[in-house]
């Protein structure tokens, strides 16, 4: 009666078996079923009264996988207990169907485990094949995204090159344009040197050929056109100074720019070019973290853009400052001709002017010499004749003389007496009359001779200023630069 209130624990005289897994492993592969079912020890002791609600209550503690998963685990663990030889109480026994239920479990189990495996495995293929796909995929966008980037660099690298080649020719053309106006402010010195040669030379006519003619007009005008010309060309100078100045920074802007487009160029098509099995490829770790860039394609095409703008802009600054130039070279040029020609004119005329003065008074000299030859001969003759009215007075006075010395009533006043007096009379006015024309005609000497004096100095003027006008000036003008040298071609 005292057994029935408790239980004992039955014990044995033979060795523990050792203990093995009730569920033995289906597949070769160890990494597909390891850790499944994870092992546990029995932590309860095994000097305890068999019980079973103990062990259960104590085998519930750990996880399980299923309803099965939580049999099998019980079924193994408990098939682990050992068999003590010296038991004093009998264990119950599994049934058959226990067994039954505990192998349909175990192939359950199993074909779970392959379908999960199969699944897995083939979810796996499949995940790595659309993997594959995705990446070659994302390869060729990213290839085909920097073949298009590099069409984009070709295409903005082919227009810089264009305009580059636009902005050079424009700058050498520019740059033609700016040594022909130099040469054309040089060759204009020699036109005002000869001006300014022509009014210090007309500066040593005398007397009253020191007039402010006509030509000295047009020669001061022509000044004023040359000085007036090599001003704007100067003003056109500096600006073609600076044109090119900006010219040379808008080039210089596209050369960088193509440099760097080329530079890029090569980059992405290298890049682009790029496969798995191209040498050189290696792993930079980080490097997508990494943003370097400091443009979007709008900021980089606009970039480009607007140095290809810039440079058409100074190029069509350039192109309408050539064009202003060489009509102000021509422009110049004439005028300069047209004063010149005008020079020319008034030089002429005055030459002409001149010429037929001076023939004039060389006229008025020769008869002026003609008359005082004529005088000469008039007062020689006029002298003779005196002479020869005096030797008739010397006649006539001796007779009356002798007369005188009649005696006494000879003395008479008889015609002869009276003749001889009115001889005396008539000689002497006679000689009178010609001593005033000889004076007269000696006074009309003197001033026939100091009129030839004096046309003799205007012949010399004359000459002079001929000289000065037709030897010193027009001989000068003739080398005078041509319309082609005054526009600045060589």
């Amino acid at each position: 009666m005292e057994l029935l209130g408790s239980m004992l624990t039955a014990t044995y005289d033979r060795p523990q078996p050792a203990s093995t897994c009730f569920l033995p492993a289906i597949s070769t592969l160890t990494s597909s079923y390891r850790d499944r079912f994870p092992h546990y020890n029995l932590t309860h002791n095994l000097s305890l009264p068999w019980r079973p609600s103990t062990y259960y209550k104590t085998a519930s503690n750990y996880p399980t996988l299923g309803p099965y998963s939580s049999r099998a685990q019980r079924v193994c663990e408990s098939t682990m207990l050992p068999f003590v030889s010296n038991r004093t109480t009998l264990f119950t026994r599994y049934t058959a169907d226990d067994w039954y239920r505990s192998s349909l479990v175990s192939l359950q189990e199993s074909n779970s485990s392959r379908h999960n495996s199969e699944r897995l495995r083939v979810d796996t293929s499949r995940l790595i094949q659309d993997k594959y796909q995705q990446i070659r995929k994302t390869q060729a966008d990213s290839t085909q995204n920097l073949g298009e980037r590099v069409n984009d660099i070709a295409f903005w690298k082919s227009e810089i090159i264009h305009e580059l080649d636009e902005m050079i020719g424009e700058t050498n053309a520019l740059t033609d344009t700016k040594k022909r106006l130099e040469r054309a402010l040089i060759e204009a010195e020699a036109p005002l040197q000869i001006t300014r040669e022509c009014l210090f030379h007309r500066e040593k006519r005398v007397g009253i050929d020191l007039v402010h003619d006509e030509a000295e007009k047009e020669l001061m005008t022509e000044i004023d056109v040359i000085l007036c010309g090599q001003e704007r060309m100067r003003r056109y100078l500096d600006k073609a100074i600076a044109q090119l100045a900006s010219d040379r920074a808008a080039q210089h802007e596209l050369e960088r720019d193509l440099s760097d487009k080329q530079t890029a160029f090569r980059i992405d098509d290298k890049c682009k070019d790029l496969r798995n099995t191209s040498e050189g490829v290696s792993y930079f770790r980080g490097v997508e973290k990494v943003d370097a860039t400091v443009s979007v394609p709008e900021s980089w095409a606009k970039f480009t853009d607007d140095n290809i703008l810039r440079s058409q802009s100074e190029r069509a600054a350039s192109r309408k400052l050539r064009d202003d130039t060489e009509n102000l070279l021509v422009v110049t040029a004439n005028e300069m001709w047209n004063q010149f020609n005008k020079v020319n004119l008034a030089f002429t005329n005055r030459i002409a002017e001149t010429a037929d003065a001076k023939n004039k008074i060389h006229i008025h000299l020769s008869k002026t010499l003609q008359e005082i030859f004529q005088t000469e001969m008039s007062i020689e003759s006029i002298r003779k004749a005196i002479k020869e009215k005096s030797a008739f007075l010397k006649v006539a006075q001796t007779r009356l003389d002798e007369r005188t010395r009649r005696p006494n009533i000879e003395l008479c006043r008889d015609m002869a007496q009276l003749g001889l007096v009115n001889e005396i009379y008539e000689v002497d006015e006679t000689i009178q009359t010609l001593q005033k024309r000889l004076r007269d005609s000696e006074d009309t000497l003197q001033a026939l001779v100091h009129c030839k004096a004096t046309l003799e100095h205007e012949l010399a003027v004359k000459a002079n200023t001929l000289y000065i006008d037709q030897e010193k000036c027009m001989s000068m003008r003739k080398s005078y630069p041509n319309t082609l040298r005054l526009v600045g071609f060589c």
